[in-house]
Order: C-alpha cells, then sequence, then structure tokens
C-alpha cells in the first residue's frame, strides 16, 4: 500500500509541473495572440484612412473631369471655327 501512495504521489507532481508548464505557455500564448490582433487592428486602420484617402482623391478627379472635359471641347471648338474663319 505505502508503494501505491508513492506512485501516486509521483504522479500527482508530474502532472502537476505539466499542468503549469501548460498554463504558462497558454498565457503566453495568449498574451501573443491579443498583440497581433492589436498590431492588425492598427493595419486595418491604416488601411482603411489610406481607402478613403484615395476615395476622396477619386471623387475630386471625378467631380472636376467633367469640367475640365467641357473646357477642352469648348478650346477644341473655338480653335476649330479660329482655323477655318482663316482659311
Amino acid at each position: 500500500m505505502n508503494e501505491l501512495n508513492n506512485t501516486s504521489g509521483y504522479l500527482l507532481i508530474v502532472l502537476s509541473i505539466v499542468l503549469v508548464i501548460f498554463l504558462i505557455t497558454s498565457i503566453v500564448a495568449v498574451i501573443k495572440l491579443i498583440s497581433v490582433l492589436n498590431r492588425m487592428k492598427r493595419l486595418a486602420e491604416t488601411a482603411e484612412r489610406i481607402a478613403d484617402s484615395a476615395e476622396a482623391v477619386g471623387e475630386f478627379f471625378a467631380k472636376s473631369t467633367g469640367p475640365l472635359a467641357l473646357g477642352r471641347f469648348l478650346g477644341t471648338v473655338t480653335g476649330f471655327i479660329k482655323r477655318h474663319k482663316k482659311g
């Protein structure tokens, strides 16, 4: 019976050590995961700001293209009329 108590005591110690190692490893892994998730969040926010900036630039050019095209068209027509009157 004494031998069984020694064996169960050793088993208890080994299992306790394994549990402590598992818990420490899990805590470190969770801390690293939180760190990685925070970095990904910052990266996503930066990408969103860049996308918003690109969208604003695209809207600006879309709004300015209409008047610019009209100005070019009027310039072309005016140049054509001037050349036609001279010739």
